[in-house]
């Protein structure tokens, strides 16, 4: 059986760089299907598939919120957290002007600029993540060990 090739992304190379240990799980990319439709088709907890969400703040200051796949962001409490009075998702346009890549292909790893980046704390505590792999249909298995080692992210609880 012939060796599975690997993509080439920058966020795989990255992870590559930092001697991290991954396995590449690719799956059936559906449009706007989410961590739902990469859960169901890679027969994992939506919990454990984490999602890159590229926000600004008031004064257009990108950053990244690292969530789990059921979950959703509280605005309200990000901008708390800030000293913001706004913060909102970036349009597929202006993430990809961010971070290089497409809106359903975005991970935090390898981005076009480094941006400051935050993780639901709960998030730490799951023994695997599975996160994009920097391309539609890609989610990396990976400890959130590395994921720390790797951004440095400030854990938040802005999670609902």
């Amino acid at each position: 059986m012939a060796k599975e090739r690997i993509p080439s992304t920058p966020a795989i190379r990255m992870l590559k760089e930092h001697g991290v240990d991954f396995t590449v799980r690719p799956y059936k990319y559906e449009e706007r299907g989410g961590t739902r439709i990469a859960a169901r088709e890679l027969g994992i907890n939506e919990h454990s598939a984490v999602k890159t969400i590229v926000m600004e703040d008031d004064g257009e200051h990108p950053f990244i919120v690292l969530m789990h796949g059921d979950k959703e962001i509280s605005t309200k409490t990000m901008a708390r957290i800030l000293e913001s009075k706004t913060v909102t998702p970036c349009n597929p346009q202006t993430a990809l002007k961010h971070t290089g890549y497409v809106v359903g292909g975005t991970s935090p790893f390898g981005t076009k600029k480094t941006l400051p980046t935050y993780v639901e704390k709960t998030i730490l505590d799951l023994p695997k993540i599975f996160i994009n792999g920097g391309k539609r249909g890609l989610l990396v298995e990976m400890s959130p060990g590395d994921l720390v080692s790797i951004l440095n992210p400030k854990a938040v609880s802005v999670g609902y």
